[in-house]
């Protein structure tokens, strides 16, 4: 698949990306090597191929869960420039 001027304008034009028009030929070059590339790849046969989410295969550690104040309020709030009892105090902004 080839892609020209125009399309690369119409891309940056959705990407909101300012391209200058001297950048169009090679942005349309590069885009369409990507692309080859793509088409290189739909080509090779992976129907044996598990899919992965990763390369290396993990187990997701799991924990209960279970609703919880955090039990840390002091520390939480021990970095606050003014507090309220357990809240963080805040300037009023809104009359």
């Amino acid at each position: 698949m080839s892609v020209d001027e125009a399309t690369v304008r119409r891309i940056a034009k959705l990407a909101r990306i300012g391209v200058e028009e001297t950048e169009l030929a090679g942005l349309a070059q590069e885009l369409s090597q990507i692309l080859k590339f793509v088409e290189q790849l739909n080509e090779l046969d992976t129907s044996g191929v598990t899919p992965l989410t990763s390369a290396v295969e993990t187990q997701i550690k799991r924990r209960i869960d279970e609703v919880t104040d955090g039990e840390i309020v002091d520390q939480v709030l021990a970095n606050a420039p003014s507090r309220d009892d357990e809240f963080f105090a805040v300037p009023k902004v809104v009359e």
